[in-house]
Protein backbone atom coordinates (compact mmCIF):
# COMPACT_ATOMS: atom_id res chain seq x y z
CA UNK A 1 0.00 0.00 0.00
CA UNK A 2 1.40 3.40 -0.93
CA UNK A 3 1.99 6.17 1.54
CA UNK A 4 -0.66 8.94 1.40
CA UNK A 5 0.34 12.33 0.08
CA UNK A 6 1.32 14.96 2.59
CA UNK A 7 -1.97 16.75 1.88
CA UNK A 8 -3.88 13.53 2.56
CA UNK A 9 -1.99 13.00 5.80
CA UNK A 10 -2.79 16.57 6.85
CA UNK A 11 -6.50 16.15 6.08
CA UNK A 12 -6.59 12.83 7.91
CA UNK A 13 -4.86 14.30 10.97
CA UNK A 14 -7.15 17.34 11.05
CA UNK A 15 -10.24 15.09 10.78
CA UNK A 16 -9.02 12.84 13.60
CA UNK A 17 -8.29 15.82 15.84
CA UNK A 18 -11.72 17.32 15.12
CA UNK A 19 -13.46 14.03 15.91
CA UNK A 20 -11.54 13.60 19.16
CA UNK A 21 -12.26 17.11 20.43
CA UNK A 22 -15.60 17.92 18.73
CA UNK A 23 -14.18 21.24 17.51
CA UNK A 24 -12.01 22.66 14.77
CA UNK A 25 -8.38 21.97 15.72
CA UNK A 26 -5.95 24.76 16.53
CA UNK A 27 -2.96 24.52 14.21
CA UNK A 28 0.45 26.15 14.55
CA UNK A 29 2.78 26.25 11.56
CA UNK A 30 6.47 26.87 12.16
CA UNK A 31 8.55 27.78 9.11
CA UNK A 32 12.11 26.66 9.82
CA UNK A 33 15.32 27.22 7.91
CA UNK A 34 18.15 29.58 7.15
CA UNK A 35 17.18 32.46 4.93
CA UNK A 36 20.69 32.89 3.53
CA UNK A 37 21.26 29.26 2.55
CA UNK A 38 19.48 28.79 -0.78
CA UNK A 39 16.60 26.33 -0.67
CA UNK A 40 16.90 25.98 3.10
CA UNK A 41 14.83 29.20 3.21
CA UNK A 42 11.71 27.32 2.06
CA UNK A 43 10.19 27.11 5.57
CA UNK A 44 10.51 30.83 6.38
CA UNK A 45 9.26 31.82 2.90
CA UNK A 46 6.19 29.61 3.34
CA UNK A 47 5.57 30.99 6.83
CA UNK A 48 5.74 34.61 5.69
CA UNK A 49 3.25 33.97 2.88
CA UNK A 50 0.89 32.14 5.23
CA UNK A 51 1.10 34.91 7.82
CA UNK A 52 -0.34 37.28 5.22
CA UNK A 53 -3.03 34.83 4.14
CA UNK A 54 -4.14 33.81 7.64
CA UNK A 55 -4.37 37.22 9.27
CA UNK A 56 -7.32 37.27 11.64
CA UNK A 57 -7.67 33.50 12.04
CA UNK A 58 -8.10 32.50 15.68
CA UNK A 59 -7.39 28.82 15.08
CA UNK A 60 -4.10 29.29 13.22
CA UNK A 61 -0.74 30.53 14.39
CA UNK A 62 2.03 30.89 11.82
CA UNK A 63 5.60 31.66 12.89
CA UNK A 64 8.70 32.37 10.81
CA UNK A 65 11.19 30.72 13.17
CA UNK A 66 14.24 30.96 10.92
CA UNK A 67 17.11 28.76 12.11
CA UNK A 68 16.00 28.75 15.78
CA UNK A 69 12.55 27.11 16.05
CA UNK A 70 13.10 26.44 19.75
CA UNK A 71 12.52 30.16 20.31
CA UNK A 72 8.83 29.69 19.42
CA UNK A 73 7.83 27.71 22.50
CA UNK A 74 6.46 30.69 24.44
CA UNK A 75 4.09 31.65 21.62
CA UNK A 76 3.09 28.01 21.20
CA UNK A 77 2.35 27.65 24.91
CA UNK A 78 0.05 30.69 24.80
CA UNK A 79 -1.68 29.46 21.62
CA UNK A 80 -2.30 25.90 22.92
CA UNK A 81 -2.16 24.09 19.56
CA UNK A 82 -3.70 20.72 18.82
CA UNK A 83 -1.27 20.26 15.93
CA UNK A 84 2.13 21.79 15.24
CA UNK A 85 3.42 21.57 11.67
CA UNK A 86 7.10 22.24 11.26
CA UNK A 87 7.84 23.16 7.63
CA UNK A 88 11.45 22.75 6.58
CA UNK A 89 13.77 21.90 3.73
CA UNK A 90 15.13 18.47 4.61
CA UNK A 91 17.61 16.03 3.12
CA UNK A 92 15.34 12.99 2.78
CA UNK A 93 17.01 11.16 -0.09
CA UNK A 94 14.08 12.08 -2.35
CA UNK A 95 14.06 13.81 -5.74
CA UNK A 96 14.46 17.61 -5.49
CA UNK A 97 11.13 19.29 -4.77
CA UNK A 98 9.56 16.22 -3.14
CA UNK A 99 7.28 17.13 -0.25
CA UNK A 100 6.65 14.59 2.50
CA UNK A 101 4.63 14.40 5.72
CA UNK A 102 7.00 13.08 8.34
CA UNK A 103 6.05 11.87 11.78
CA UNK A 104 8.42 13.58 14.19
CA UNK A 105 9.49 10.23 15.64
CA UNK A 106 10.78 9.25 12.20
CA UNK A 107 12.90 12.38 11.69
CA UNK A 108 15.97 11.45 13.70
CA UNK A 109 17.79 10.57 10.47
CA UNK A 110 16.56 13.60 8.52
CA UNK A 111 19.33 16.13 8.10
CA UNK A 112 18.60 19.60 9.41
CA UNK A 113 22.06 20.92 10.09
CA UNK A 114 21.17 24.61 9.87
CA UNK A 115 19.14 24.47 13.10
CA UNK A 116 20.52 24.93 16.54
CA UNK A 117 18.26 22.15 17.82
CA UNK A 118 17.26 19.06 15.76
CA UNK A 119 13.53 19.02 14.87
CA UNK A 120 12.89 15.69 16.61
CA UNK A 121 14.21 17.07 19.91
CA UNK A 122 11.95 20.11 19.68
CA UNK A 123 9.01 17.91 18.67
CA UNK A 124 9.52 15.62 21.68
CA UNK A 125 9.47 18.69 23.94
CA UNK A 126 6.28 20.07 22.31
CA UNK A 127 4.44 16.76 22.64
CA UNK A 128 5.40 16.48 26.31
CA UNK A 129 4.77 20.12 27.25
CA UNK A 130 1.78 21.04 25.09
CA UNK A 131 0.08 17.64 24.70
CA UNK A 132 -0.23 18.23 20.97
CA UNK A 133 0.42 16.34 17.77
CA UNK A 134 3.55 17.29 15.82
CA UNK A 135 4.54 16.58 12.23
CA UNK A 136 7.18 17.83 9.85
CA UNK A 137 6.45 18.79 6.28
CA UNK A 138 9.81 18.12 4.68
CA UNK A 139 10.80 19.52 1.30
CA UNK A 140 13.77 18.02 -0.51
CA UNK A 141 16.00 20.94 -1.59
CA UNK A 142 17.37 21.39 -5.08
CA UNK A 143 20.47 23.20 -3.75
CA UNK A 144 21.68 24.81 -0.54
CA UNK A 145 24.20 27.44 -1.48
CA UNK A 146 25.28 30.09 0.96
CA UNK A 147 24.05 33.59 0.13
CA UNK A 148 21.81 32.36 -2.70
CA UNK A 149 18.06 32.75 -3.24
CA UNK A 150 15.60 29.88 -3.59
CA UNK A 151 16.17 27.96 -6.80
CA UNK A 152 13.41 28.23 -9.44
CA UNK A 153 12.38 24.63 -8.70
CA UNK A 154 12.04 25.35 -4.99
CA UNK A 155 10.10 28.55 -5.73
CA UNK A 156 7.54 26.45 -7.63
CA UNK A 157 7.38 23.83 -4.86
CA UNK A 158 6.99 26.52 -2.20
CA UNK A 159 4.11 28.11 -4.15
CA UNK A 160 2.37 24.71 -4.33
CA UNK A 161 2.83 24.11 -0.59
CA UNK A 162 1.50 27.58 0.26
CA UNK A 163 -1.58 27.01 -1.91
CA UNK A 164 -2.22 23.55 -0.42
CA UNK A 165 -1.84 24.72 3.18
CA UNK A 166 -4.09 27.70 2.50
CA UNK A 167 -6.77 25.45 0.98
CA UNK A 168 -6.59 22.99 3.91
CA UNK A 169 -6.45 25.47 6.78
CA UNK A 170 -8.13 28.75 5.95
CA UNK A 171 -11.67 29.04 7.30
Amino acid sequence: MSQPSWQGALTQTLNQLAQNSNRVPRVAIIGMGHEFNGDDAAGPVIARALIERTAGSHRLLVIDAGPAPENTTGALRRFEPDLVLMVDAAQMGEPPGAVRWLDWEQTTGVSASTHSLPPHVLARYMVAEFDCHVALIGIQPFANQIDAPLTPGMQATVADVIDALTAALID
